[in-house]
């Protein structure tokens, strides 16, 4: 017996719809990050007329699909068998498949390995059609309340404190506002990292659940959001973290230096830098080289 032919098709509450034929490529599809109504129309279509749907974890996306009543087949494609299913990949492009990619939730290759499928297809020749919807970075903007005319995505940050601390402090001083996603479990240790390195008064957003039932949003200085998520505190749910732009530097270098030495009567080094910069608005890192050579002239005084 020969396989019956599917008709594509979707279904939206008790309607249903047929899907037209997609021309040869790979797809890139965003999906809801929770709630499965913010699906596009575009992206019901394409996701019931691919030849196949590639999945981070396909029992999450038949979730998705039996939502809209779409009969797909499905293939896992993640981080640890990419190198092993991409070639499968290019062989079905070749013969003139279409090919959906769809992440867990959002879109794809925001934060995800993606990109290296999408590289060697491009390479290949073959077409790439972005599919775009729902992603935790635009909502988290849209909801932050904070500058979005020019941002900074971060991705997740390292796990650990110091190599933590390093990638703030590169992007602590430019002119954007900051979006990176972290775990539950970490949460607290990054907010504190983050007001130390950006300043407790600097303005930001803690975004978790986005668009599902319990979405909160909590707004205010670092130094509040620290109050809020104490370390040891139970967090639940996908997160994401806005910082507004660091202040605009109005402080003359030499308004900067009195500052700073004043600091060093009471501060150590890194701390009066770190203060000096909250108030003028100064790169914390050009700070503490003056403040080490302000601490260094009294030791050359002496010598001479």
């Amino acid at each position: 017996m020969t396989e019956e032919r599917r008709t594509p098709s979707f279904s939206i509450d008790s309607a249903r719809f047929d899907a037209p034929t997609l021309e040869p490529g790979l797809y890139i599809v965003a999906t809801p990050i929770g709630h499965l109504d913010d699906i596009t129309l575009r992206a019901l279509k394409t996701l019931a007329a691919a030849d196949l749907v590639c999945c981070e974890d396909t029992r999450v996306t038949r979730v998705l699909l039996e939502r809209y009543g779409i009969r797909a087949h499905t293939t896992s494609y993640h981080e640890h068998n990419a190198v092993r299913q991409r070639p499968k990949l290019m062989e079905r492009l070749a013969a003139g498949q279409a090919i959906a990619l769809v992440s867990d939730a959002g879109t794809p290759l925001v934060s995800d390995p993606g990109f290296r499928l999408v590289e060697d297809v491009a390479a290949a020749g073959h077409r790439v059609f972005p599919i775009p919807g729902a992603s935790a970075l635009t909502a988290s903007l849209m909801a932050a309340g904070l500058p979005t005319d020019t941002v900074v995505f971060l991705g997740f940050l390292p796990s650990k404190s110091g190599p933590r601390r390093r990638r703030l402090e590169t992007f602590s001083r430019q002119p954007a506002s900051l979006v990176f996603y972290e775990s539950p479990n970490r949460l607290a240790q990054a907010l504190e990292d983050a007001s130390e390195i950006c300043g407790p008064d600097r303005p930001a957003a803690v975004c978790r659940e986005l668009t599902k039932r319990f979405e909160t949003v909590t707004r205010g200085p670092l130094a509040e959001l620290c109050a809020a998520y104490p370390a040891g505190a139970t967090v639940k749910g996908e997160i994401a973290v806005v910082i507004a732009p660091p202040p605009e530097e109005t402080t003359s270098a030499e308004d900067a230096e009195a500052l700073l030495a004043a600091a060093l009567g009471r501060l150590p080094a890194g701390k009066a830098a770190a203060e000096v910069a909250r108030i003028t608005g100064r790169e914390r890192q050009e700070l503490f080289k003056m403040a080490l050579s302000l601490k260094a002239a009294p030791a050359e005084d002496d010598a001479s």
